[in-house]
């Protein structure tokens, strides 16, 4: 199911931003309904409905004494319509998240189709063979009904039941939280850059660079790293302790994937959209599609609740993340912030010099 999932949710995402429909000549000179009349349908024979039971409670002759059911259903009547509009706000709200530019490919293709449904998309109109059903239940909970063609079974929302779902915190569909946007905050708490250099945007302003406390040093000075630039020409660079920042960094990563974990179907679609395979927000917008983690993926129905591996892979990979997609450009090939220290010289001149100081420095001679 989760390979069909991938395959469905980009073929229908990729047809609809194609805007192929637009060519089709068949397709343009035919008749589209996409009127589905949810609430006309829904609450035909209501009013009859309602007569007869506000008949039987005034003429007291109801089911039981008291009229409590059909008291009971009266109110439902009278409450229906101003719910009927809510829930259907709230599935739109819902199916919504099918439209992000990094939704997860690996959820349910249904609620894309169900997206596409209920906003009047090309294709899926009544006209070929869709349709959307709201009921009012006896038990005063409503229920939209999706069904077509790339339907392997009607898809049935019940609304007391989503309510319940989002008022404990879940959602139909896992929104993939914006990673850039929470990497660069990170990068701001990690404690390796001073207040200074946090710009009045909450991130860190284009000068920014890794505190003093953080180069490694001989004899009190910058240790630098001899490049290559080519043409026989060197220049130094800045080398850091990177055990000393992983150091630092370690429980502020720690505590944002605590965080994350209290909604663990956001994990999931992080793990499948990007931490899974290293890509980089910059990288998956030059694709033609987003990444996904492909066979590495993990399942909503199967993987859910995750398991304490799992967890602790995710932390893992987290960290990597954004050791290598973003702190990475703070450590490589950084100057010296010395002007004469930042200079091109000869590359076997500079070398040798360094050599011979290494070697005096530590009485090697």
């Amino acid at each position: 199911m989760e390979n069909r999932n991938v395959q469905y949710n980009l073929v229908i995402r990729q047809v609809n931003e194609s805007n192929s429909m637009a060519y089709d000549s068949s397709y343009v000179a035919s008749s589209t309904d996409d009127n589905f009349n949810i609430l006309d349908k829904a609450y035909a024979g209501t009013a009859t409905a309602y007569a007869k039971l506000k008949m039987a409670i005034d003429s007291n002759n109801c089911r039981e004494e008291g009229c409590e059911y059909e008291t009971k259903q009266l109110k439902q009547l009278k409450d229906s319509p101003k719910q009927s509009l809510s829930f259907i706000e709230l599935v739109v709200d819902q199916l919504k998240t099918t439209e992000d530019p990094y939704y997860d490919v690996n959820n349910n293709y249904v609620y894309m189709v169900a997206n596409f449904i209920i906003n009047g998309k090309p294709g899926f109109s009544k006209t070929e063979g869709y349709d959307i059903e709201l009921f009012l239940l006896e038990d005063g909970s409503q229920e939209l009904v999706f069904d077509g063609p790339l339907f392997d079974k009607k898809l049935i929302i019940n609304s007391s039941t989503l309510t319940s779902l989002i008022e404990s915190g879940t959602d139909l569909i896992a929104e993939t939280p914006d990673i850039n946007k929470d990497m660069l905050r990170l990068l701001t708490e990690v404690g390796i850059f001073s207040a200074d250099m946090v710009g009045e945007n909450g991130e860190l302003t284009a000068s920014a660079a890794i505190s003093d406390e953080f180069v490694l040093k001989a004899n009190g000075q910058p240790d630098y790293e001899i490049i290559d630039i080519g043409n026989g020409k060197g220049r130094n660079v800045l080398r850091y302790d990177m055990d000393k920042i992983e150091r630092k960094v370690t429980p502020f990563i720690n505590a944002e994937v605590a965080g994350m974990l209290s909604q663990e179907q956001e994990v999931v679609a992080a793990w499948n959209m990007f931490i899974s395979k290293g890509t980089s927000v910059e990288e998956d917008d030059q694709m033609a599609q987003n990444a996904n983690a492909g066979s590495q993926a993990w399942s909503y129905e199967k993987d859910l609740p995750l398991m304490p591996n799992n967890k602790e892979i995710f932390e893992s990979k987290y960290k990597d993340y954004f050791m290598n997609n973003y702190l990475s450009q703070f450590t490589t090939n950084k100057l010296p912030t010395v002007e004469e220290d930042a200079a091109i010289f000869d590359l076997a001149e500079g070398r040798k010099a360094k050599a011979d100081k290494f070697i005096q420095d530590n009485k090697l001679s």
